[in-house]
């Protein structure tokens, strides 16, 4: 991969990275407040909340570790390598996932 392209990569990577981290923050879960009589409703719908914001900052994290994993391949100069049949990762699949460690048809085989 020229050096243009790593660098183009590395920016959107590094941008991604960022964004998540951020996510990652907002969705901290928060305390649950103190409950009152009738409140059950309202706690039913905080614990929801709750769940969802966990979820999804598990996502997130789970999306930063492939993003890490991803500058780190640039670094070494194995980025766009597939991990697994060390085939070229086409292009377009990484402008689309720059985080993606496999190619397409060995990320089929890994999904199922």
């Amino acid at each position: 991969m020229d050096p243009q392209h790593s660098a183009a990569f590395k920016s959107t990577l590094e941008a991604e990275r960022e964004r998540l981290l951020e996510e990652i923050a907002d969705a901290e879960p928060q305390a649950p407040g103190q409950m009152t009589y009738g409140s059950q409703a309202a706690m039913a719908s905080e614990v929801v909340a709750q769940q969802r914001d966990i979820a999804l900052r598990e996502r997130s994290t789970r999306q930063l570790e492939a993003v890490d994993a991803a500058l780190v391949r640039l670094d070494e100069g194995t980025f766009g390598v597939c991990r697994s049949c060390g085939r070229s990762i086409p292009e377009e699949r990484l402008e689309a996932r720059p985080w993606a460690a496999l190619c397409i048809d060995c990320q089929r085989l890994e999904d199922r």
